[in-house]
């Protein structure tokens, strides 16, 4: 399990048996006395001590108003939603967490690795504390903008982080204490984002830090598991179809991870070229390849110099056994094919865009489902699904088939 540290390394900010109350006064008197230049009565930890130092050579005032504005329009934040890595674990975060949230003290917050505020969830009464500093889905607590805090100082620091009371920089937030742990990608290693646990300075407790670590370790193994997964799917679809390929070829899901290869040298990861679709594409590991679709991922076949590849999408409506009606949608390539069954909502999505080969915004596709153009966020999200299983098949500004892909219609 890849950890940005180890449970023993875990500093509370707060030891058990302390008196937050005493603990702050010390607190603010160390804080005054770093702020002005003065004599410390008291080190602040290291890490504060570090985050202190990097926002005095930065500049940040720590009596300016952190009250931040919207850092992310709605469309903005949706689409940061669904690029951050972290939808998949939302829930398990929340499950994992709400021992500290149903009493209503403290807000759970998930943040970006930017530091953007995703999502957040908790009582009206902290959440309207939270509101008044700005604390709102769409803001940025990056540590450069509203100093030491548990999300930005995680970011920075790579490491889980308990911020109370004075050790915060900026001093309209020393009424607060917050817990956050980074959550990183199992596979690469590269930030992913943050959970946080935030609330009124009085609610701090030893044992946060270490329930938010493991709550984080815990996301991160979920995310592994739910790759391993959607390779092992990948791998059941392709290996007919690479058993039947006339040449070497890999299947590799949207960011290039190899679930399985036939001919080729084995490999982890394949780097696909930007903007990657069906066709014929120049990879620098492989040289020039022919590109079908696969549920979920890619058929990467070397190319023979005389044939290039054809993707076909054929859709037809068809009676289930239960006696109700889909549609079903079959790929062809070069190598062979699949089919799935769409839901009638996904079903309906696809036939619109089929009849539409030059593409419809959402606002189009909301007025086609729903009569209305202002259900845009809705039709994001059933677009975000469609192209998890079609991947680069679908296009997005504006939604539509990818160039090159022959679609057919059936009765």
């Amino acid at each position: 399990m890849m950890t940005s540290d180890h449970v023993s390394d875990l500093e509370p900010a707060v030891q058990a048996g302390d008196d937050p109350r005493e603990f702050a006064h010390v607190l603010s008197a160390v804080h005054d006395a770093a702020m002005s230049g003065g004599r410390m009565p008291a080190r602040p930890r290291t890490v504060i001590d570090d985050s202190w130092q990097r926002l005095r050579k930065a500049g940040l005032d720590p009596d300016a108003d952190t009250a931040v504005e919207r850092g992310l329009d709605v469309e903005e934040l949706e689409e940061r939603r669904r690029q951050s890595g972290l939808i998949d674990v939302v829930d398990e975060l929340a499950r994992g967490l709400d021992s500290l949230i149903a009493d209503g003290d403290n807000i759970l917050v998930i943040a970006d690795a930017r530091g953007h505020v995703l999502w957040r969830s908790g009582s009206s009464r902290v959440l309207n504390r939270a509101d008044h500093l700005g604390f709102i889905e769409g803001a940025d607590w990056a540590e450069a903008s509203v100093g030491t805090n548990a999300i930005g100082t995680a970011l920075m620091s790579g490491r889980s982080i308990q911020v109370f009371s004075a050790e915060h920089f900026v001093r309209s937030h020393h009424s607060w204490t917050c817990t956050g742990a980074p959550i990183k990608d199992p596979r690469t290693g590269d930030m992913l984002g943050v959970v946080d646990v935030s609330g009124p300075a009085a609610t701090i407790h030893p044992t946060t830090l270490a329930l938010v670590h493991a709550v984080a370790r815990l996301a991160e193994s979920q995310l592994r598991e739910q790759h391993h997964r959607r390779l092992d799917c990948l791998r059941a679809v392709a290996a007919p179809i690479l058993a039947r390929s006339p040449g070497p070829a890999l299947a590799v899901d949207v960011d290039g991870w190899v679930a399985a290869v036939d001919a080729v040298s084995p490999r982890s990861r394949l780097l696909l070229p930007r903007g990657v679709g069906p066709g014929r594409s120049f990879f620098g590991a492989l040289g020039e390849c022919d590109v079908e679709a696969l549920p979920g991922g890619w058929l990467v076949r070397v190319a023979d110099a005389s044939d290039a590849s054809t993707t076909r999408v054929s859709m037809r409506t068809v009676t289930t056994a239960s006696g109700g009606e889909c549609v079903e949608v079959s790929v062809e390539g070069a190598s062979g094919g699949w089919t799935h069954r769409c839901s009638p909502r996904h079903g309906d999505i696809l036939t619109f865009l089929a009849r539409h080969r030059p593409g419809v915004t959402a606002a189009q596709m909301s007025t086609h489902l729903f009569g209305v153009d202002d259900r845009a966020v809705t039709v994001r999200a059933e677009m975000s699904r469609l192209r998890k299983r079609f991947g680069g098949l679908l296009m997005a500004g504006p939604y539509r088939f990818a160039d090159g892909v022959e679609v057919r219609l059936h009765g």
